[in-house]
């Protein structure tokens, strides 16, 4: 078969239009590819680092809390930092879905909104404890034993908003276990500025 000169341009144009398809395809999977992974690493490393961030200001306010007034202005001011870090997961929920993996996805969002309920419990078991406490004594023996009853409750439910909270931010470390190959960062770096003996529990190993 003999083909001619015209047949042979318009092959070429052809197979030139394919090739220079396929690769502007390719070229933009391939860029496609780079910018999905770059916005995982950028959540993983956002996440990751709000996370550490609280991991320690969680174990400073436990500190705290053994010391003096367990619920003194130290501690509730740690309380409230971690508050603050806890807006910046909900501002920023939309960036977690940049991170591919659902399990870490919903782990995260599981573990933010039980610190978030139990650092609320603590702050407002405080608010009102506070209000207790400027209330005007009326000297009436039944409102006096009312007044203290809530007081023991309200006490009480403050313990066990904070020990769930602490109970909570322990699960932080696997979280950063996981991210921190998506991140391609070190969370442990957060808190070398810190007593080593602070963390001397195992499952706290730097990450």
């Amino acid at each position: 078969m003999i083909i001619q000169p015209d047949t042979e341009t318009l092959l070429a144009v052809v197979l030139g239009a394919a090739l220079a398809t396929v690769g502007g395809f390719t070229e933009r999977h391939v860029e496609r590819l780079m910018r999905r992974r770059e916005k995982a690493r950028s959540a993983a490393l956002l996440f990751g680092e709000i996370l550490s961030a609280m991991r320690v200001m969680m174990r400073l306010a436990n500190e705290a809390r053994g010391r003096g007034d367990p619920y003194g202005p130290v501690t509730l001011r740690f309380v409230r930092a971690m508050q603050r870090e806890v807006e910046i997961c909900t501002r920023n929920r939309e960036t977690l879905l940049d991170l591919r993996d659902a399990q870490i996805r919903a782990n995260i969002s599981v573990l933010i909104a039980r610190l978030s309920f139990s650092l609320d419990g603590v702050t407002d078991a405080t608010t009102e404890l506070s209000a207790l406490e400027k209330a005007p004594a009326d000297g009436a023996s039944a409102s006096a034993d009312h007044s203290q009853q809530a007081r023991a409750a309200l006490n009480e439910t403050r313990k066990t908003a904070f020990d769930f909270a602490v109970e909570t931010a322990a699960e932080i470390t696997p979280l950063l276990t996981r991210l921190a190959p998506l991140a391609q960062h070190d969370f442990g770096a957060t808190r070398s500025a810190l007593p080593a003996d602070m963390f001397d529990n195992p499952a706290d190993e730097p990450v």
